[in-house]
């Protein structure tokens, strides 16, 4: 674990967050909405930055590494733990480094993640989830992470999040997707339907529902939800045999998942993610100097 102080930045898409950490504690941070797509001048941020939280060391993950980043880190290939990816930092220059994303390759099938690699290998080096278990992500693109003897070992990427947000928006369904997505009756129906994972006529019946009046419009978006990630959730139930699904993601977004998982028959467990992020990037942290 790293003992000097030194700060670190989870640098998304379209957000980041700043942190300061001393000791393996947090001692200070701030949101914003400047991700890599809303930044040109990189540098000119991280100086801004260490004029606010202190000249210190600086620590990077996430899109900030990525090919619309500042520079690209390359993917280091799982099996990957902590130090696989903190021999392979990506040096801006002495004091400023960028944690690589993790490749799987398994035959044809690629996939990638940049950023959530923190996340899961910090969950299990804080003890916030068993060195052998199933990890799952949620978000824009849920990641189901196979950890073995705490490293990443294989993982595959569903377009969940991303899906919902393109039936919400456009297309036949979109007017009748916008009330709140709440965990009920309604988003477990849509679950149980997702595990029979006939996904694009289980979306047209969201349309028949309304036209024939089985269903009111204001449960159509939790139905929806549940029926994506219930989809989701039945594929990775039916390749994986795990007892257990941990969880890491706010209460909100985690409850839809684990109710779902649980609807599926396996248990469910909520990690908090800042927690797992704190947790990875401090272990991280000690390959700065």
């Amino acid at each position: 674990m790293s003992a000097r102080p030194f700060l670190a930045i989870d640098w998304g898409t379209t957000n980041r967050r700043v942190y300061r950490i001393e000791d393996g504690a947090v001692v200070a941070t701030e949101r914003d909405a400047l991700g890599v797509t809303a930044v040109s001048d990189f540098a000119g941020e991280l100086a801004a930055i260490r004029a606010r939280f202190g000249d210190l060391p600086v620590l990077m993950a996430g899109m900030v590494g990525s090919t619309i980043g500042w520079r690209e880190a390359a993917y280091i290939a799982a099996p990957a733990g902590i130090e696989d990816l903190g021999a392979n930092l990506l040096r801006i220059d002495a004091r400023t480094a960028i944690v690589p994303g993790v490749s799987f390759v398994d035959g044809k099938r690629g996939d990638v993640m940049r950023g959530e690699e923190v996340q899961l290998l910090g969950a299990v080096a804080g003890g916030l989830a068993p060195a052998d278990a199933m990890l799952v992500q949620p978000g824009t693109h849920c990641k189901w992470v196979e950890m073995a003897s705490g490293r990443i070992a294989c993982f595959t990427t569903a377009m969940t999040g991303e899906l919902f947000g393109l039936v919400r928006s456009h297309g036949i369904l979109a007017a009748q997707l916008g009330a709140e997505v709440v965990l009920g009756d309604a988003f477990l129906e849509g679950a149980r339907a997702g595990a029979k994972r006939d996904l694009t006529a289980s979306l047209f019946g969201i349309r028949a529902a309304k036209l024939l009046g089985l269903r009111d419009d204001a449960d159509a978006a939790p139905f929806a939800s549940g029926l994506i990630i219930g989809a989701d959730v039945a594929a990775r139930v039916a390749e994986h045999s795990f007892d257990t699904a941990y969880i890491i993601a706010d209460l909100m977004l985690g409850g839809l998942y684990a109710a779902a998982v649980k609807a599926n028959g396996r248990a469910a467990m909520i990690v908090d993610s800042h927690a797992a992020f704190v947790a990875g990037i401090t272990r991280l942290g000690a390959f700065l100097s």
